[in-house]
């Protein structure tokens, strides 16, 4: 399985926030944000603060996919 936080990009980008206002609301570390981005894993308490700062529930701000539909979409872009 593989997470993609695609969602919570969008989702910035709908609040007008780049993701120096998130980490800094989110109280988040730099390590965290990278990890964000490269579509890794990160700790739950993480998730739950993002979505506390940006008030919204966390299937607003990532999704599980298959390895296989993820590599689909992957290829297309």
């Amino acid at each position: 399985m593989a997470v993609s936080y695609k969602k919570l990009w969008k989702l910035l980008i709908d609040k007008d926030m780049k993701k120096k206002d998130l980490r800094e609301a989110a109280c988040i570390s730099t390590a965290s944000m990278a990890k964000l981005g490269k579509n890794e894993n990160v700790n739950m308490d993480i998730l739950v603060r993002i979505c506390k700062a940006l008030n919204c529930d966390i299937a607003d701000i990532m999704e599980i996919a298959n390895d296989d539909d993820q590599l689909k979409r992957s290829n297309k872009a």
